[in-house]
């Protein structure tokens, strides 16, 4: 944290070497793979290597995201300018594209997994060590300590060191969850923001599924559901990391859900109003506090986001998913929901090193993250950035349980949207299934959806936007009248704009598997075989 002060920096950088954390998501993989898989390194590795040197017909929004970070590419990041602006240009469709730095990198991780010899497992682990300390460990130290252009206007190295890399393993961790009705949704722990989206579970603890919409999500249910995401996401701003203890129990307690409760009125709350689990109250963030004293201003559309590639006005605000010339942008990652014929589900929203997060490593053929810019920059905080430990990340996949089995599996790219998405689509089918026994994930997932930046934006520079809904366009008008009446600054989007989920479903008695996937944008897929 002081080598960041000392460069006079108030926040990590959105882009760049500073925002760089160890790339921790390979080495989770590999664990899944060496202790639930069956597959070999080389056999999983195959079609992602075919597709990088082959190549492949990429969609028409990552040329619009290549053409915004021009300018960053040419001057400042040659290494990706060599890999996407092949010839000069962007990647366009009907043109196929390659990234044979890439394909030769997993080829290489595959050839000196088997050199190592030994059975599946061995190989697994030989890969793992040659992430950490072999020859792509040692180009992500060389580029981390490379003076580059970020996010701040001022280039700067990185303070990543091998022992850093070296000393990470993924490791198992339980999942945290909350009930609601017969269900019960999993989550990562407080160090993610995934427990955001059981609070405001049990900010519903006095509706049952099956009577939370007999009307529909008109404005009297839309209100509610704004009103505790704001209470629920002030008490992830207030309360979540890795680098402090975190009073999950009492955030997770009825009694404290009853307490926060009693807050939301008929009209919206235009306050920032974390809560006090346990009797304790919030330390704060120097910049957190400046926002909520107008002190620190942003335009919302230099936000950084976790960019899936989005191009085109979205909504009136410049929340639009568009880049700027510094690669800053406001959008969303990817998310991928797996189900087996043998039951086995998987929720992943892997995201971290995004084309314009940092410039490609030249060797490998991709750059390092950004995460690290979700830290903060003041002493005492449970999201301080400290060594060793986990950047309060977005990323939050969801798992949920019905009559003690898995059923569901489902999440969605967006940042700080993501568990205000997820958890709509979670009431939807929930509520659904109780009324009719079907689970209507493409349903739940074409509805109408919204989402509101009245939370502290997790992606610099950081902003915070009081009383705001984004409602995508299509919506009843009837909705937005009656959100509006209750006080709510309501923007209105573009039609199908708002939510990016997918999903997948088991029904372990009839052995049905089934999916679903967002229409938005064109890019979601749900495929079976």
């Amino acid at each position: 944290m002081a080598t960041y002060r000392s460069l006079g920096l108030d926040l990590v950088p959105g882009t760049g070497p500073l925002a760089a954390s160890v790339p921790g998501a390979v080495d989770a993989w590999l664990v899944l793979l060496r202790d639930l898989g069956t597959w070999p390194l080389a056999d999983v590795l195959a079609h992602a290597i075919e597709l990088a040197e082959v190549g492949h017909d990429p969609v028409p929004r990552i040329g619009a995201t290549v053409q915004a970070v021009r300018d960053l590419f040419t001057d400042h990041w040659p290494t990706s300018a060599a890999v996407w602006l092949p010839g000069g240009e962007p990647p366009r469709p009907g043109v196929l594209f390659r990234q044979p730095a890439l394909g030769a990198t997993w080829r290489r991780l595959v050839n000196e997994a088997e050199a190592a010899g030994g059975d599946r497992e061995s190989q697994i682990e030989a890969a793992r060590r040659c992430w950490r300390e072999g020859f792509i460990a040692e180009a992500m130290l060389v580029t981390s300590d490379t003076v580059t252009m970020d996010s701040s206007g001022t280039p700067h190295r990185g303070t990543m060191t091998g022992d850093d890399l070296a000393g990470f393993a993924a490791t198992w961790e339980e999942p945290v969850q909350a009930d609601w009705g017969d269900w019960t949704v999993h989550k990562a722990g407080p160090w993610s923001q995934g427990p955001v989206l059981l609070q405001q579970l049990t900010l519903l603890g006095d509706v049952s599924p099956g009577s939370l919409a007999p009307n529909g999500f008109d404005a009297h249910v839309v209100h509610r559901l704004l009103e505790q995401t704001k209470l629920a996401f002030a008490d992830r701003d207030a309360w979540y990391g890795d680098a402090g203890e975190v009073p999950l129990e009492a955030l997770l307690s009825e009694s404290y859900a009853e307490q926060r409760r009693a807050l939301i009125g008929e009209r919206a709350s235009t306050q920032w109003r974390p809560g006090a689990p346990g009797g304790r109250s919030a330390a704060l963030a120097d910049h957190v506090r400046r926002l909520l004293l107008g002190e620190a201003t942003a335009s919302a559309a230099a936000g950084v986001g976790e960019p899936t590639i989005q191009t085109g006005a979205e909504h009136s605000t410049g929340d639009d998913g568009s880049v700027d010339a510094n690669g800053v942008t406001r959008g969303d990652t990817c998310h991928v929901d797996v189900v087996d014929r043998w039951g086995n589900l998987v929720s992943a929203t892997p995201s971290g090193g995004w084309l314009q997060s940092n410039p490609v490593i030249g060797e490998l053929g991709f750059p390092l993250g950004s995460r690290l810019q979700m830290a903060w920059l003041t002493k005492g905080l449970p999201n301080s950035l400290t060594p060793g430990r986990r950047p309060r990340t977005t990323l939050t996949p969801s798992m949920a349980s019905l009559g003690g089995a898995v059923r569901l599996a489902f999440g969605t790219p967006g940042g700080d949207q993501q568990d205000q998405w997820s958890t709509h689509f979670f009431l939807r089918v929930a509520d659904e299934h109780a009324r009719t026994g079907r689970m209507d994930l493409q349903g739940a997932i074409d509805a109408t959806n919204w989402h509101t930046d009245a939370v502290i934006g997790s992606f610099w520079p950081r902003t915070y936007e009081p009383g705001s809904v984004l409602i995508e366009g299509g919506a009843d008008p009837n909705l937005i009248t009656g959100l509006r009446d209750r006080g709510h600054l309501v923007t209105v989007g573009a039609p199908w704009s708002e939510g990016r989920l997918c999903a997948v479903a088991t029904d372990p008695e009839t052995g049905i598997l089934s999916a679903g996937a967002n229409p938005r944008g064109m890019q979601g897929y749900a495929s079976g075989r």
